[in-house]
């Protein structure tokens, strides 16, 4: 099928040749076409411009986005995306002073989502998931990377894999999976750390790989959960089984997991609330992308990794929404843009960046999504009347999306 768009008040993010990222200053610059044309082919932009230059072109079917704009879907690199329950007696709990010990950094949420997983069969636990994709792809979500780690043993982390991998046949959505098996200690081994790692080396690494069920593999990398030598170990095996790393690093403190992460050639070092001058070193001379997850401080009201100081420094920056039961129960991509700019001082042209093409980067899908070019996959964003793209990031308590098209398709 055809689409053309037409009258588009502000087409942005149009990127005439496609590029991998936006780093540093260039982060400011945001391409837009004014009064602008964009038409669709089945899957595909193939062309884009001002409407003075439409000329005779016909689609099947055209959309007049008169007071509109238009842009690229967004790309989440980081979310959990796939697990059981919910965890709304926690929350409550905790704004009333209660069970104190279950905190950001305790480890006992995951936990909990294991021991959830645990006793949900694998139908039901689809079920779940899909209402969770239904809505962010409703939001504007095109292109996801979701992670298991709230199985933590050799069944139910293929269970969630297993999820995963259904949810990338059966939706018209790229799913990126990733392997967080290191994701906690689980209460087998409690006290026994190495244990666990000698089991995800040796069993569950293998049979994930046996099965084809992740693209990534990924770590917590901080104390209390694995130590640098674990994480290497781990990434070390994944690695070896084909999987590209990618690392949770610096929550709670800055401890060498970026330079290991650049070490490994990771995909992207996420979350980076604390950050040193030797990361950014590190981070300057590697393809690894920094992803930070504004959405998570917000929820737990816990530090904003320093934007500022990253981009400053010159590198590049992606943001996701780390969509999780237990520390951001949203993957509303459109909250953590607007996030961004309020609480980490990003200008709206840098949280879009970050949240499209930098996004791609980091889930390694920069080739065919995150901008308008001609060429690449077709996830559209069409927002409802409003003055213009600023107005995204300013108006954080407003659906401004109208119509999601991903891969050519409008979605219902």
């Amino acid at each position: 099928m055809s689409i053309l768009i037409t009258n588009i008040k502000q087409l942005i993010q149009t990127r005439t040749h496609g590029i991998s990222k936006v780093s540093g200053k260039d982060m400011q610059e945001l391409p837009l076409i004014e009064n602008a044309y964009l038409l669709i082919e089945h899957d595909t932009i193939v062309e884009y411009g001002s409407m003075v230059n439409l000329g005779g072109i016909i689609a099947e079917k055209t959309i007049d986005a008169t007071g509109k704009v238009v842009l690229p879907a967004w790309c989440d690199s980081h979310t959990h995306l796939v697990y059981a329950g919910h965890r709304e007696e926690e929350f409550i709990n905790r704004i009333n002073g209660l069970n104190n010990k279950v905190t950001a950094n305790s480890g006992d949420d995951i936990l909990n989502s294991a021991e959830l997983i645990e006793h949900i069969s694998e139908d039901e636990l689809y079920e779940q998931s899909v209402k969770r994709l239904h809505e962010i792809m409703r939001l504007g979500t095109g292109a996801i990377e979701i992670k298991s780690g709230y199985g933590l043993t050799l069944e139910s982390e293929l269970k969630m894999l297993r999820v995963i991998k259904r949810l990338k046949h059966d939706f018209n959505i790229l799913v990126r999976p990733t392997f967080l098996g290191a994701h906690a200690v689980p209460k087998a081994f409690k006290d026994n750390t190495s244990g666990y790692v000698h089991e995800i080396i040796n069993t569950i690494i293998p049979e994930v790989a046996k099965e084809q069920l992740a693209k990534y593999i990924d770590v917590f990398c901080e104390e209390g959960y694995f130590s640098l030598e674990e994480t290497d170990r781990i990434l070390e095996a994944g690695v070896k089984h084909n999987m590209v790393p990618k690392l949770h690093v610096n929550q709670f403190k800055a401890s060498g997991g970026v330079e290991l992460g650049v070490k490994y050639n990771a995909r992207s070092v996420d979350h980076l609330e604390f950050i040193t001058a030797e990361d950014i070193k590190a981070l300057k001379s590697s393809r690894t992308m920094p992803v930070t997850l504004p959405a998570s401080s917000y929820f737990l009201n816990t530090p904003y990794a320093p934007a500022r100081e990253i981009i400053d420094s010159g590198l590049p920056l992606a943001i996701a929404s780390n969509f999780n039961p237990s520390s951001t129960p949203s993957g509303n991509m459109n909250f953590v843009v607007s996030t961004a700019c309020i609480k980490m001082k990003m200008t709206p042209e840098e949280a879009i960046n970050a949240a499209t093409v930098n996004g791609a980067y980091a889930m390694g899908a920069h080739k065919m999504f995150g901008s308008i070019t001609r060429g690449k996959k077709a996830n559209i964003i069409i927002t409802k009347e409003i003055p213009g793209y600023n107005h995204l990031t300013y108006a954080f308590g407003s659906n401004n999306i109208e119509t999601v098209i991903i891969n050519g398709i409008i979605v219902e």
